[in-house]
């Protein structure tokens, strides 16, 4: 609003205060239907059902949700849904999520997720979608389970993988640089390691907490900010369903959280490309698919020196293409600009690397050996698909009309 505001100003602030306080709110807040078509411990897949006069098309997109986070990062409200995009379309749209994690589940680790959880999912979307290519898109740590899962499985039909915000060099994270040398003081039995092991993991409240701390400022700065857009419906609506994204997070399992925390925050293992875990060596130089990394130019959580970092360790992809895009944690993938910018790269992105039906994996592939396995070892020519060879570097992300962020986009091509 300005500063004196305009009458049709008033008039439109008017009615929106009004239908909050009548209504309960702006934001129009129903889910897109879906159908689970598969289950187990802490997995939940889901197909998310066309409108009638919407004929399913094309390759499938399973959006793989992070930990802790709700599902609804990618169906956040009408009108600033990816799911509602994809769907609309005519993609044939599934999901991934875990439900309430809970004490139980508190021995868990990352192995749940990567050889089982995703594996699992992504042979349920092959087998459902009949027998295309998956497409993967990953946000935050979800988007580092996909990486680990195409990294280690070679054998599962992955079509390209999408990774939205997810941090691989934590030392570029302002958030966590000033604290490390604290925790490296500790021996793996400090009080946070002991705090976690006590309460089995972190619960909800506390990711609440975390999550409201990375985003303290929007959070002080936030009453002014519905008081200067009183008239604008659609940034009102926004804010209420990002409100209800941060209240709606769920709980880490211990034994993951305590690797996440020791592997990822203390030891900054990912940025060097390789992760121990479940007595092998999982190389990311080892994923042979496309891979498109996205990061958001305000992100504080994932800033983009931490995200870019990933970059020279696909050495394996045949096609690694960069985006800068608006918006911060959540909002390069469902704010209001993402309409335009992010949701358009994908688009563009899984529609080059589609190539129909590929063949079945195996329903229970044999356990791999614990012998640690080199980037060479797992790289095999042979899983190349020729339909997709290395692009030329003038496709996705060097658009001269498209300019999302101060830092520019760009792809990089790979050998």
């Amino acid at each position: 609003m300005d500063l004196i505001p305009k009458p049709d100003q008033v008039i439109a602030a008017a009615g929106n205060v009004a239908h909050t306080l009548l209504y309960g709110g702006l934001a129009d807040l129903r889910p897109m239907p879906r159908t689970l078509i598969d289950d187990g411990e802490l997995r939940e897949v889901y197909h998310y059902r066309p409108a009638p006069d919407v004929l399913e098309s094309g390759d499938p997109v399973l959006l793989v949700t992070p930990l802790a986070a709700p599902a609804l990062c990618f169906d956040l409200r009408r009108g600033c849904s990816l799911v509602e995009h994809l769907v609309s379309q005519g993609r044939p749209t599934y999901l991934l999520e875990y439900g309430q994690v809970s004490f139980k589940n508190r021995s868990l680790g990352m192995e749940h997720w990567v050889d089982d959880v995703l594996p699992d999912a992504i042979r349920a979307v092959h087998e459902h979608s009949g027998g295309r290519g998956v497409h993967l898109v990953g946000w935050s740590l979800g988007g580092i389970f996909a990486m680990l899962v195409a990294a280690d499985r070679q054998d599962l039909p992955i079509a390209s993988l999408t990774i939205l915000g997810s941090p691989v060099d934590v030392t570029k994270v302002p958030l966590v640089a000033p604290v490390r040398p604290l925790l490296n003081l500790t021996t793996g039995t400090g009080a946070i390691t002991r705090a976690y092991r006590a309460l089995g993991g972190i619960p909800t409240p506390l990711v609440n907490w975390a999550f409201s701390a990375a985003s303290a400022q929007k959070i002080v700065t936030k009453p002014l900010a519905v008081l200067t857009h009183l008239d604008d419906t659609d940034y009102l609506a926004q804010m209420e369903a990002v409100s209800r994204f941060m209240s709606s997070m769920t709980a880490y399992p211990g034994r993951t959280f305590g690797q996440l925390y020791h592997r990822f925050v203390r030891g900054n293992s990912l940025a060097r490309g390789q992760m121990e875990l479940g007595g092998r060596t999982i190389d990311l130089a080892a994923i042979a698919v496309p891979v498109l990394v996205f990061a958001g130019n305000t992100d504080g959580i994932a800033p983009l020196p931490a995200v870019r970092a990933v970059v020279p360790l696909l050495t394996g992809s045949p096609r690694v293409s960069f985006e800068v895009v608006p918006g911060g944690h959540l909002g390069m993938l469902t704010g209001r600009a993402a309409r335009g910018t992010t949701w358009q790269v994908i688009d563009e992105w899984v529609d080059e690397w589609s190539a129909g039906a590929v063949p079945s994996p195996p329903k229970k592939p044999a356990r791999k050996s614990p012998a640690k396995k080199t980037a060479a070892a797992k790289k095999t020519p042979a899983k190349k698909t020729p339909a997709r060879k290395t692009a030329s570097a003038g496709t996705i992300g060097s658009n001269p009309s498209r300019r999302y962020g101060s830092s520019g986009s760009r792809a990089l091509g790979q050998r």
